[in-house]
Parts: structure tokens; sequence; C-alpha cells
């Protein structure tokens, strides 16, 4: 997931609740893909366990205000 937020743009892995930032999507990408891979090479393995989850569905929805 990445997601524009003021001059950034905020990217986001939420099979493993990692995230990173760029000031492009591109780089976004790129830094979350890097986040990742050091979540992996570093984690130990109970936690990649506890962090990894099932079947993930991402929708959205509206919501009425007011």
């Amino acid at each position: 997931m990445i997601e524009k937020e003021g001059d950034m743009y905020v990217s986001f892995c939420p099979d493993i609740d990692v995230a990173s930032q760029g000031k492009t999507i591109e780089e976004a990408k790129d830094n979350l893909k890097e986040a990742v891979e050091l979540f992996f090479e570093t984690a130990s393995p109970d936690d990649i366990t506890c962090r990894l989850h099932g079947e993930m569905l991402v929708t959205n929805l509206q919501v009425a205000v007011g």
C-alpha cells in the first residue's frame, strides 16, 4: 500500500506490519522492499510467525458523517 502524505509517499506492507517512505512512489516502493528484506534477515522465527497474517482482504468502504 502506498499513500501520499504531504510531500512524501508512505508505503506499508500490512502482511508483516512494515512501513517505509520516499519522495516518489518508486522510491517509497523500493524503500519498502528494502525494509521487508531487512525484516526477514533480522527477525526471529517467532517474530515472523507472530506478524504473518493469514488471508487478507483489502477493500474500500463508505461511511456517512454528520
